[in-house]
């Protein structure tokens, strides 16, 4: 059985925002002449670019990947070895961006992140997103079971 989840957008929200409304004017644009093909592929690339995560649970391997322009995925696969761990950690980004007449505009993003860790206790990446402890907690356990790997209380790994 395999798990595909997607984790964040590449550019935050302003640039995904930007992107999307770039690749629609160029789409618009193109119906009337090929030059408007000049704004689809940047604002493609700007307004559909994501990072996901796949895992494969029979074969015990997950592939974190990004997807260029919403179609073309780039990562590969990695094995899951016995000595790495699992673990739950909150995560908080602040995407900022500044206006023409020098504002910012802040974004705040926080969520809970089920992590996968290599034998040293070093964060490899993140495997799930959540937005409450309590769901974290429960595929926390089912995922350690799954996949065989210790999902204990790590020292880096704050719940």
């Amino acid at each position: 059985m395999k798990a595909t989840g997607k984790l964040d957008n590449s550019f935050g929200p302003a640039g995904t925002t930007s992107g999307i409304i770039i690749f629609v004017a160029g789409v618009i644009i193109t119906w009337f002449s090929l030059t408007g093909l000049i704004l689809v592929l940047p604002g493609s690339f700007l307004g559909f670019t994501s990072t996901f995560v796949t895992i494969d649970f029979d074969n015990k391997r997950v592939k974190f990947f990004t997807l260029l322009c919403g179609i073309i995925p780039v990562g590969k696969w990695m094995s899951i070895d016995a000595g790495m761990k699992l673990g739950i950690r909150k995560n908080t980004r602040l995407w900022k961006t500044y206006s023409r007449s020098n504002r910012s505009l802040e974004t705040k993003e926080c969520d809970i992140r089920l992590l996968l860790f290599d034998k040293d206790g070093k964060v490899i990446f993140a495997l799930k997103k959540y937005k409450d402890v309590d769901s974290a907690k429960s595929d926390l356990v089912s995922f350690s079971q799954t996949l065989g790997l210790y999902g204990g209380k790590i020292p880096e790994a704050s719940e």
